[in-house]
Formats: C-alpha cells, structure tokens, sequence
C-alpha cells in the first residue's frame, strides 16, 4: 500500500460510489489516494510542487491511473472547473490512464457545453425513451467483445462469456449514445437481466413473461428490459497518448466475481501494477467498526450513525424501502433512497476510521454544525417517510388528504434534488466525507467497513 505512485480517486460527488471504488482498491492491495478537483486543477496528476505533490505522495512523476467513481457527472465536472478538466485531458494526453464508472463513465463523454464533462471520448451520453429504463438495478448478463486493445479484456473472461455469459452489476446506469467510428471500441454489451435484476422497485425474476406483454398491451409501458439488448456497457478508447475504459458497470461492487477479476485485470493492463487479489469481499454496512470513542468528542459522529441506521430501520418496517446487499438499500420508486444510502455509507466509514491531527482539527470546528443538524435531519426524514407512507395508505380513499406539495417542499429541505443534491442531508454529508477525506490515511477498524 505504499507505492510511490499510488492512483487517483476523484473524490468529488461520488458519495457511495467513491467509497466503494476506494475500498475495492484498497482490498486489491493497490496504493490508492481521494483526489479533489481543485487539487486536479493544481496539478496532483503530474505530481507538481505543492499541496497537490502532498496529495498525490512526494516525488511522484505522475499517477499511473485516474479513477472516477459514480456519482453526478455535471457536478463532477464543476468541482474539477476549467483549469482541473483541462489538467486531466493533458494527463491523458502525455499517456495518462483514465477509468470511469457510471457517473465517472458519463464524465469523459462529449458535452454540447464543455463545462459539463471531459470531452475525452467522442461518443456522447443517450437519453432512456422512458425515465423508468433508467432505474435499473442488479445483475445483467453481458457478452465481451473482442475490438479494440485486446490488453483489456483477457482470455477467461472471454471464454466465460461464451459459455455462460458474464453477470456485471450496473446500479441505475446511464447510457452511451454508440457511433459508427474506428476510435472507441465496445468491450462488453448487455445480453439480459440475471437473477437479481430490479426495475425500479420490481424484481423481475418475480414478474412471469405474459405478464409482462399485458401490462405492454394494457397501459402501453415496456418492463421487459429488451430496451437493453445489445446496448454498450463497457467502451475504451484512446486519448493522445492515452487510454480510457469507461463502464457502466460498477466492476468494483463487493463480491461480484466476473466483475472484480476484470476489475483487477484492467487495474494490472493501466497501471502495471499487480493486484494482490482478485475478489473484492463483502462490505457489510450492518456492523462497522468503530474506532471513535463515544466521549464528548466522538459521540456526535457515533450517535448521528444510530440515527441514520434508524432511519432506515424504519423505512423497511414500512415497506418503504428493502434490503438490496449488507452495503445498500433499495427504495421505493421517488422516495429519497439514494441520498439515506450516501449518508449511512459515509457516517459508516467515518467511525470506522482513527482520525488523525487534521481531521480531528476540522471536526473540532465541524462537529457543533454536525450535533445540531443531525437531530433536525433525523427527525424531519422520519415525518416525511411516515408522511410518505400515510399518503400511500390514504390515496385509494381519500387521495388529497395529504398535501402534495407540501411533501414536496419538506423533501426539498431535507433531501434537495434527486439528481443534484441538496437540503440538510447534503450539509451533513459535506461535513462526514470531509473527516473521510482527512482521515484516508489513518488505519481502519474492522474489516466489515
């Protein structure tokens, strides 16, 4: 774990995503380190003078990998500002390596308006014909492809492919919008659904095929997920002297085989450096380790994770959200899953982690902010979920007894946009991945964080 080039995290908005990227590299055994798009701008891929050499570990000439978690695109793309896109598209140029996925995959597409990504890979993000193709979750079956740099895709993957096709993760993915050109190249493209597969809050292993085709025939919306076939998963593609894999599978998500050794396979191929594993294991969120002291000092931290765990205890008994894996929550189509499943995962890690002078500093000055806000959060999320859930209760009866917009004003507050963020749980969550960010290279407690 101390390589003089250790490789680059984007830390900014990826949330769950980044963590999880950050600890499959870890858990690979490959010297890793969260980046900000401001230490991006100031040179931490070339390794220059400065806090971004500091970041970045002295005396490295540059990172061998820049590796961009899931997460916003567009608010990605702002937290790197022009001189930090422009610092990466010249890293990639000089012979850089960039992996994206999902959010960091839409990141180097083409934008009509540069500001909003990268620009690294001629083809551009496609829009779903319907919302709800969007939320797709679970398992897909891919088939591999064997174009571009053979380098990136080895033999085993290819054979299993063949045989039984291979099963990568993809959590509420975007899309590519393919064209015809010699200079990207499709590595893997969805075949079906496997076994866990979800759309939106309907698993569809449950739901039998005519059913499918009445539903079609009877309201006019397609839940069969053929919208899929054949549609792009895995691209890569050249950059000046560089090299890009964008994915819209997450290969780094905990326990998923085909996913991880190809994971470990295109860390080996872009780097050159050896992982010490190809499995990344399990990450249990139920019981994290906890390397805080509940004193005055540690329990904001400690008693702000009970409340979020209560939350969600309290989503499930309702029926409002359910268990995806020991690491994430499914919701209810519109409920505010994602930004509860952010939060849980960052306080999860933050305790996990023995702070070190500078995080202890910061959250001497953050922690006042935090124990104030905490409770106002705790307790508004609880009334909106139960409000939430009294509305659904009520509708066939009585559909207006519970205000509609006044539901939409508390969510606001509480849980901003769905997309962009926003309200108290971001103002909670800016704090906790910031003690994160200050506390990566202090040792963790316990191996189920």
């Amino acid at each position: 774990m101390h390589d003089a080039r250790p490789i680059c995290i984007l830390w900014d908005a990826s949330h769950i995503w980044g963590l999880m990227a950050w600890r499959a590299l870890r858990a690979l055994g490959l010297a890793c380190r969260l980046v900000k798009g401001k230490e991006i701008a100031e040179g931490a891929l070339l390794g220059k003078q400065g806090r971004a050499e500091r970041s970045c570990s002295p005396g490295c000439a540059s990172t061998p990998l820049l590796l961009v978690p899931g997460g916003n695109a567009r608010l990605k793309a702002l937290a790197l500002g022009k001189a930090g896109r422009k610092a990466v598209r010249a890293y990639l140029a000089r012979g850089g390596s960039y992996l994206g996925f999902c959010g960091g995959a839409g990141l180097a597409l083409s934008q009509r308006d540069a500001r909003d990504g990268l620009n690294i890979c001629p083809w551009s993000r496609a829009a779903y014909p319907e919302r709800l193709h969007h939320l797709i979750s679970g398992h897909v079956r891919v088939r591999a492809h064997c174009q571009g740099d053979a380098r990136l895709l080895p033999a085993f993957l290819q054979d299993a492919s063949r045989e039984r096709g291979l099963s990568l993760p993809v959590w509420w993915p975007g899309r590519f919008a393919p064209e015809e050109r010699d200079d990207v190249s499709v590595l893997a493209a969805y075949a079906a659904p496997d076994t866990d597969f979800w759309l939106a809050d309907l698993p569809l292993q449950g739901i039998p095929a005519q059913v499918f085709e009445a539903w079609q025939a009877l309201y006019g919306v397609n839940l069969s997920a053929d919208f899929l076939t054949d549609q792009p998963l895995v691209i890569s593609g050249a950059f000046g002297k560089g090299r890009y894999v964008l994915s819209y599978s997450h290969l780094e998500t905990p326990e998923s085989r085909d996913a991880n050794a190809w994971l470990a396979h295109l860390l080996r191929a872009l780097t050159g450096l050896e992982p010490g594993a190809e499995l990344i294991p399990a990450w249990n969120l139920h019981e994290p380790g906890a390397a805080w002291a509940d004193d005055s000092r540690g329990a904001p931290l400690l008693e702000g994770l009970r409340m979020t765990r209560a939350l969600l205890d309290l989503a499930v008994d309702h029926n409002l959200f359910f268990e995806r894996a020991p690491w994430l929550w499914g919701w209810r189509a519109g409920l505010p899953g994602a930004a509860c499943n952010n939060l849980h995962a960052a306080l999860c890690t933050a305790v996990s982690l023995a702070p070190g002078k500078a995080a202890l500093d910061f959250w001497d000055t953050a922690r006042p902010r935090f124990a104030r806000l905490m409770p106002l959060f705790q307790a508004g999320a609880e009334g909106y979920l139960l409000a939430c859930r009294l509305a659904e209760t009520l509708a066939p009866s009585l559909p207006d007894a519970v205000d509609k917009r006044g539901l939409s004003n508390q969510r606001e507050a509480l849980f901003g946009h769905a997309m962009h963020g926003g309200g108290l749980v971001e103002e909670l969550l800016t704090i906790v991945e910031e003690l994160i960010y200050l506390s990566q290279d202090c040792p963790a407690r316990g191996s189920r964080a």
